[in-house]
């Protein structure tokens, strides 16, 4: 895969609202362990809230499916995989990141870990609102001609 190849696929597991209308993965391998993904979610989102049972779990899973999708970015950063495996693991990361969504939505387990998320988050968009502002989004600015 060349330069322009991957910076497209990490533009695209990047951008705000990448995860809208996209569906989460049926199954999925999650370090090394195959994972009804899709089932798991919403037989969790079912429930109004996590009983305190399961909050373990799905505290887990979320670690777990972070760290999957750290490293499946981090194979599309090396480059040094096919153009046609980047977008399959760039589908599978926008993919993760609609579980992770979908799971972070069911509320805060702990209140000061979803306001340094928060935070974090908003930290986020102001970065790219003062790069984009100072004309030094350089990805976007090459893909419309501009030098």
């Amino acid at each position: 895969m060349d330069e322009y190849e991957r910076k497209l696929l990490l533009e695209r597991i990047g951008r705000e609202g990448a995860t809208v209308g996209v569906s989460i993965p049926e199954r999925i391998t999650v370090q090394g362990q195959e994972i009804d993904l899709h089932e798991f979610v919403f037989e969790i989102k079912r429930r109004e809230t996590v009983p305190p049972g399961e909050r373990e779990r799905v505290e887990e899973a979320k670690r777990n499916l972070r760290r999957e999708r750290l490293q499946r970015k981090q194979r599309i950063e090396a480059g040094e995989i096919g153009f046609e495996e980047g977008e399959r693991l760039a589908e599978s990361v926008v993919g993760i990141d609609r579980a992770l969504e979908a799971l972070e939505s069911l509320g805060p387990s702990d209140v000061e870990a979803e306001a340094k998320r928060q935070e974090a988050m908003d930290r986020k968009r102001w970065m790219n609102f003062i790069k984009q502002a100072l004309g030094r989004d350089d990805d976007s600015s090459k893909r419309r001609g501009v030098r």
